[in-house]
């Protein structure tokens, strides 16, 4: 990826590239799409643009600024089809995700909150008005109930045996790292 932001900064085709380094369209197309590249086109490849080979080995930084005006159109598309909110922001920080994911995850178990109040309402006065010598509500009540009750001891962190702290400890074991 690195070679085609320094190939277009330079105004250059595939083509013009390939003649100058002598190595060919089809390498500088595969190397372009995230293909590994050999060191002998690397080392033409950095010739060609006065720099180093590692300079030509690193993986710029996905960001925004980082992004083509083509890559950020496809982003900017892929939001709105799917709504702002389903996608983070690569820029922001670990923390900033994860404050972000706490409220995502508050606002859901709120929306179901509501919910849940909402339908048993309606629900207990069709119960009422129908049939008050039996109060069938309590049923759904109570299993929907049991979901909410579950929801919010996972968004409120109430239940943390099995949280990121639970998850970083598997995987250094698992890794041996213990």
């Amino acid at each position: 990826m690195i070679i085609r932001k320094l190939r277009l900064a330079r105004g250059w085709s595939q083509e013009q590239l390939a003649e100058m380094s002598g190595v060919s369209t089809r390498t500088i197309q595969r190397i372009e799409r995230g293909g590994k590249a050999s060191l002998e086109s690397l080392k033409c490849l950095a010739a060609v643009f006065e720099s180093n080979i590692t300079d030509l080995q690193k993986e710029p930084d996905m960001t925004q600024e980082t992004l083509s005006a083509q890559d950020r159109a496809a982003l900017a598309k892929v939001r709105e089809w799917m709504g702002e909110e389903d996608i983070i922001d690569p820029s922001l920080t670990d923390e900033e995700r994860d404050a972000l994911e706490y409220v995502r995850d508050l606002k859901q178990f709120y929306m179901n909150l509501f919910s849940y109040l909402a339908v048993m309402v309606i629900l207990l006065i069709i119960n009422l008005l129908t049939g008050p010598g039996y109060l069938w509500v309590i049923w759904p009540a109570l299993g929907w109930g049991i979901g909410v009750f579950f929801h919010a001891l996972a968004t409120f962190d109430a239940f943390n045996f099995f949280n990121k702290d639970w998850e970083r400890r598997q995987v250094e074991k698992r890794l041996n790292r213990k």
